[in-house]
């Protein structure tokens, strides 16, 4: 059905090439829903861009101390309600050894970037097909996480002033915060709520349990999550409501992932055609054929009558003497 073709003098079938979708209305809209090959120079200024404006944004919200101690105060009131109220007895426990605790703030700092980085990376270079589906649950999950820090600002633990959480970059001496010692006046402090530590970390991680082959990266892949989740507790940077704040927003990434490409990230296929060849043909210049379109041989088909009705004429076959 909806096959086009054209019979001629010859009785031949020869393909009819369906009219160019236009670029505009639905065909746009159907062409950027369709995983592309990524291109390196592309994903580098977006991502650049993207870092750049979500830091901008994250720390011109307004700090609003007095609102953010406030709703630290809940939090904490609602998690000994709960009977949940870790986070302090963890946070004395882990801070009483030294090489441990110094470990998780230099955690802190610096795994947070390089391991969603590398994920990113590694996605770009093995999963092209899956790369930017994936990417839109990462920018996504950033994204409504910055509407997040507006509503709701979050004190951290460590700068509670009617507890006794320890601050554990400024105890030890170790750069190991964003929001501690030297750096504070680079960030803003009440922007606990959610934990994009969690975010970021639980994507890359089923990002790798999902798609990695080996079972021990696998395995790495969901440890990672819960090492970090131990590590934000441990050095009094979130509470644990935090890293559920997180988790929701995560939700809402794949939610936008799932709905503008029809399937959730990790079952699109590994590899798509690259834009850049796509429109070349095949070898010999001649184009590919369009979808919808049988190939045809054009031999002539014995079974076709002609034009006035009779049936076509059998070659002649001579034999030699």
């Amino acid at each position: 059905m909806g096959d086009t073709t054209v019979t001629t003098l010859e009785g031949r079938e020869a393909a009819v090439l369906p009219p160019v979708a236009d670029e505009t209305g639905r065909g746009l809209l159907r062409r950027l829903r369709t995983p592309r090959r990524p291109r390196l120079w592309f994903e580098i200024l977006l991502i650049a861009v993207s870092y750049w404006t979500y830091s901008l944004i994250r720390n011109a919200v307004p700090e609003q101390k007095a609102e953010a101690l406030r709703n630290a105060d809940w939090l904490w009131k609602l998690e000994h309600h709960l009977g949940l109220a870790v986070e302090e007895s963890v946070n004395h426990t882990v801070n009483g050894v030294t090489w441990l605790i110094v470990g998780m703030n230099y955690y802190y700092a610096t795994l947070h970037f390089i391991i969603t980085l590398a994920v990113l990376v590694w996605l770009y270079r093995s999963h092209p097909g899956r790369y930017a589906a994936t990417r839109l649950v990462l920018f996504a999950t950033t994204g409504v996480a910055l509407i997040g820090y507006y509503l709701y600002p979050l004190a951290p633990p460590r700068l509670m002033t009617n507890t006794t959480f320890i601050d554990t970059v400024l105890v030890h001496d170790t750069w190991g915060s964003m929001a501690s010692g030297d750096l504070k006046n680079m960030s803003n402090q009440y922007a606990a709520m959610p934990s994009m530590h969690i975010g970021w970390s639980v994507w890359s991680g089923l990002t790798i349990f999902a798609l990695a082959r080996t079972p021990w990266v696998r395995i790495l892949g969901l440890l990672y999550p819960t090492a970090t989740l131990v590590v934000i507790v441990a050095t009094a940077n979130h509470f644990w409501l935090d890293a559920v704040g997180g988790l929701i927003c995560l939700a809402f990434g794949y939610t936008v992932a799932r709905l503008w490409y029809g399937a959730l990230p990790y079952s699109l296929p590994r590899t798509v055609a690259d834009p850049r060849t796509a429109g070349r043909g095949r070898a010999g210049g001649c184009p590919p054929a369009a979808a919808g379109v049988k190939e045809q041989h054009l031999m002539p088909d014995s079974n076709r009558p002609t034009e006035d009705g009779h049936p076509p004429a059998r070659p002649r076959t001579t034999t030699k003497p």
